[in-house]
């Protein structure tokens, strides 16, 4: 009985490592897409990322802001997909010890209203002391 045991037991591990190996997300990636507001960044997921214009090169969204506004972080390395320039692409340490991704030097963020890929409902709102803002593939924000 016990050899069944460890038998069905080493096959729900095997199972369970490889069905986690299968689900593992693919390196993030920041990229331009077209939008209503012209070409501005998206992630890998099709979401939207925003720039907030109170940040001087280090985040200024800490506590409610960033429960409304997650900052984008990130484990590993980003890479700079379609239309973007990798010299632009970097990350900044958060007061928490994650890894903000930044471009042209801005800390980049979600909104969380918006809840399906290629949204983007809060361009150009003012909130927590600054405006939030798309931003195009040359860095600009888009007023």
């Amino acid at each position: 009985m016990r050899t069944l045991i460890l038998i069905v037991a080493t096959a729900a591990a095997l199972g369970l490592a490889s069905a986690t190996m299968a689900s593992e997300q693919p390196a993030p990636t920041l990229a331009a897409k077209s939008s209503r507001f012209g070409t501005v960044l998206f992630d890998s997921r099709g979401f939207v990322v925003y720039a907030f214009t109170k940040d001087r090169h280090r985040s200024a969204c800490i506590g409610a802001c960033a429960k409304k506004w997650p900052p984008y972080v990130v484990r590993g390395r980003v890479h700079a997909g379609a239309g973007l320039r990798a010299s632009l692409l970097g990350t900044v340490v958060r007061a928490d010890g994650s890894r903000q991704v930044t471009y042209a030097g801005r800390p980049l963020y979600y909104y969380v209203g918006d809840t399906k890929p290629w949204q983007i409902l809060c361009q150009n709102a003012s909130e927590f002391g600054g405006l939030w803002l798309v931003m195009r593939p040359s860095g600009k924000l888009v007023r």
